[in-house]
């Protein structure tokens, strides 16, 4: 698998903080949001994808704040309602009035929350691999609701980042097939791994990132009709868990895909596409 290069990279400053993003395509605007794993980028959760979408919308792939080349700063207060707050300004800024948003993991968690805040900002909502919700009888179980923060720890732990630590995480965590990872995102991920700002952050022990939300009752809010597609092997939560989520949100839906981990838009993403794309035009075009 050859990953596409990315388009030019654009910045905007939205409510006194910069965004790093990337625009391609035209049509009904389509909001990325990527994961929250080490070296994650826009670009490198959706790059594979964001061609296929590219076709017919316009695609607006977002560094999410402390990742990427997107701002550093410190969060305080509840960490997805700063994101959720922060994105609509920058919407406004690029002119989106409202949006369809696909998204990986810590970005789903903030399309949700998003969602609940302000409704009138989002069209549809694509979920894969977020958890927004710690509570209830198929809430992720401790070793897991915690793995993704003990994995950072490790990663940049010891003698810090390296090549082997990133491709070791990958395959235990995101991918399902160890041996179709190309070598190019691993790349990828282990040098934006080794950026300052964020390998600060990560050592950091007064909770830079925010205050931890559940968002139990902020799901049932969210008005717009959502899809989780979820990968079968997820390494974080089995299909359980975003079947109690899309029964939480009022026009919740699922949809499950087979030998995939957490990062499905990569390892299948026509297949991902297909779904999601059919997905976004029954519910906008019914």
């Amino acid at each position: 698998m050859t990953r596409t290069p990315p388009p030019e990279s654009r910045f905007a400053v939205a409510d006194g903080v910069t965004y790093h993003f990337h625009e391609l395509g035209q049509g009904p605007d389509t909001v990325f949001l990527h994961g929250g794993g080490p070296g994650c980028t826009g670009w490198s959760d959706f790059g594979p994808v964001a061609p296929y979408f590219a076709a017919d919308r316009r695609c607006l792939v977002v560094d999410i704040l402390q990742y990427g080349k997107s701002e550093k700063c410190r969060i305080s207060g509840p960490m997805w309602d700063f994101h959720a707050a922060k994105t609509v300004a920058l919407m406004d800024v690029l002119g989106v009035e409202r949006a369809d948003f696909v998204c990986n993991s810590w970005g789903g968690t903030i399309a949700l929350c998003l969602a609940a805040r302000y409704p009138e900002r989002v069209r549809s909502l694509v979920v894969t691999g977020s958890m927004p919700v710690f509570y209830g009888p198929l809430a992720p179980l401790p070793e897991r609701g915690h793995r993704g923060r003990a994995a950072r720890d490790v990663y940049y732990g010891g003698e810090g980042p390296t090549r082997e630590k990133m491709r070791a995480l990958l395959t235990r965590l995101e991918w399902y097939d160890a041996a179709r990872l190309p070598e190019e995102t691993v790349d990828l991920r282990w040098r934006q791994s080794l950026d300052p700002g964020e390998r600060e952050l990560a050592a950091m022990t007064d909770s830079p990132r925010g205050d931890w939300q559940d968002l139990t009752a902020e799901l049932g809010l969210v008005e717009a009709p959502t899809l989780f597609v979820w990968g079968r092997e997820d390494a974080f939560l089995t299909p359980d868990y975003p079947l109690m989520l899309s029964r939480m949100v009022r026009r919740g839906n699922l949809h499950v895909m087979d030998h995939v981990s957490h990062h499905l838009q990569e390892e299948r993403p026509a297949a991902y596409h297909a779904v999601v794309e059919g997905f976004l035009r029954s519910v906008n075009h019914p």
